[in-house]
């Protein structure tokens, strides 16, 4: 990798890093507050306005925006032409939601849905605003000015949730707290960026891009779909009070996966799309960036598999108790989700958008099972058996994303298992901490300062390459910041 580019990723890793802490790190403190102001059962009403809410902001996109990224020049008609696309979906879909919400509220049997559905219906249109503005920030790498506005942002959507919810308003808090969030993070995008829309709209254009973006605009439908199925499952075949547990889980272990899944698609999709054509470089940051992530990720995920229990005591409170072993299953299953993400990033760089598609819909095939267990069955076998089923996907990706660049799944698996079996260690010496007979206020320190001292220790003594990078890269930053 040049030393260029090398310094692009980096300070891309870094800022994306920073954004997504920003970003999801502070909407997580507030929802701590909030869960603390809330009952599981108002966040399960959230939790089935947000299945359609998700739907919707990946109808919008259409997959242009990765086929911008991709495109080695971009005109401003062709921002303009998809900015027009972006805007008419989002109008159109928030038609649909506004009359489909009574329907909604019936299926899931809870009439209250049908005005907090109608609200929330206006988050994609508000979101279509700014995806061309964030798709230039992406393009340039640049994610400093994105951490920016991702921060003021979060922080005051979170002062008018919590303001919301100690006035009394109840779920409508969570809901304030969405719109405000996505408008505030519109109307910075716009004030960061000079870009601004034109009347021109271009059928070449739209064909072109079209004709890459639309395999990716029904996988992500099919994965978002799929993904929020299960949410659908819970809500409709459980109590509210579980699906609100069930998001809550789903929250804590995306701390981690969700966050570390984003930050490396923003970051290794146009760092890896600019040196497409040199197999060599791509094959090279390709391996780097997966070593590099799963070397964070297992030891992150593992280890909030260890603490799960006293952790939600102390953050939340007992009554989320319920969603510790939902959230030690569902981090077994997100574990893999930046290793998903990379292989699949590979299949978009070398333009296999056609097979991108494909490998989605055997994998949501593969789905049905655990789907299926939960309707049948419990929602412990749904998590369990979707778990197994993020594994057989893995092997999938990596299956077809390697020969590209000789890049074998045997390969992968070897890179990546010293990783494992260093963070399964500490994970396990960590929740064997878990058993002393003090109170969660005590015993969570303690399991945070014997699994640190871990990492520390296991990684001083493998010295892996990946390890020795970041340490690498923290004392250059700790040095310019002496320095500064």
């Amino acid at each position: 990798m040049s030393d260029n580019l090398r310094s692009k990723t980096v300070k891309g890793v870094g800022w994306s890093f920073t954004d997504n802490i920003a970003n999801q790190g502070i909407s997580f403190v507030v929802g701590l507050v909030l869960a603390r102001l809330l009952s599981p059962e108002e966040y399960g009403l959230i939790g089935v306005i947000l299945i359609f809410i998700g739907i919707s902001n990946s109808l919008v996109d259409c997959g242009f925006s990765n086929a911008l990224i991709r495109k080695n020049t971009t005109t401003d008609t062709d921002y303009n032409t998809v900015f027009i696309v972006n805007m008419a979906v989002s109008i159109v879909l928030f038609l649909i939601l506004w009359m489909a919400a009574p329907a909604i509220a019936k299926f899931f049997g809870q009439f209250q849905l049908v005005p907090l559905t109608r609200a929330m219906a206006v988050v994609p249109v508000i979101n279509a605003f700014g995806i061309i503005q964030r798709t230039i920030f992406v393009k340039r790498i640049d994610f400093r000015t994105q951490t920016k506005i991702s921060f003021i942002a979060s922080g005051s959507s979170g002062v008018i949730g919590i303001g919301m919810a100690v006035g009394g308003l109840g779920v409508w808090s969570l809901v304030g707290q969405q719109i405000s969030r996505q408008l505030l993070n519109t109307v910075f995008l716009w004030g960061y960026n000079t870009w601004r829309p034109r009347k021109a709209f271009s059928v070449e254009s739209f064909r072109e891009l079209f004709g890459f973006g639309w395999k990716l605009l029904v996988a992500g439908m099919i994965d978002t779909g799929w993904r929020e199925i299960y949410k659908v499952v819970i809500g409709k075949f459980y109590a509210p009070v579980t699906l609100g547990q069930y998001t809550r889980a789903e929250q804590f272990a995306s701390i981690f996966s969700s966050n570390i899944t984003t930050m490396v698609q923003r970051v290794s999709y146009p760092v890896l799309s600019s040196i497409q054509d040199d197999r060599i470089r791509l094959k090279a940051a390709y391996r780097k960036v997966i070593i590099s992530t799963m070397w964070i990720t297992f030891t992150c995920m593992l280890g909030l598999v260890a603490i799960a229990r006293p952790m939600v005591v102390v953050l939340i409170g007992e009554q989320w108790l319920p969603c510790v072993p939902m959230l030690q299953i569902v981090c077994f299953s997100m574990m893999l989700y930046p290793l998903h993400a990379i292989n699949l990033n590979m299949l978009q760089v070398q333009g296999r958008s056609d097979l991108f598609l494909r490998l989605e819909i055997i994998k949501k095939i593969i789905a049905v099972g655990p789907i299926l267990l939960g309707v049948f069955f419990n929602i412990y076998y749904m998590l369990i058996g979707s778990a197994m089923a993020g594994f057989i996907s893995y092997y999938l990706n990596a299956y077809y994303s390697g020969p590209f660049l000789g890049y074998s799944i045997a390969e992968q698996v070897k890179d990546i298992l010293p990783s494992f079996a260093q963070a399964f260690a500490m994970a396990v010496v960590v929740a064997l901490f878990g058993y002393l007979p003090f109170c969660a206020f005590v015993v969570l320190p303690i399991q945070l300062a014997v699994g640190a001292l871990m990492v520390w220790g296991l990684n001083e003594w493998m010295q892996q390459e990946e390890y020795l990078e970041m340490k690498r890269i923290a004392m250059t930053a700790i040095e310019r910041l002496k320095r500064r």
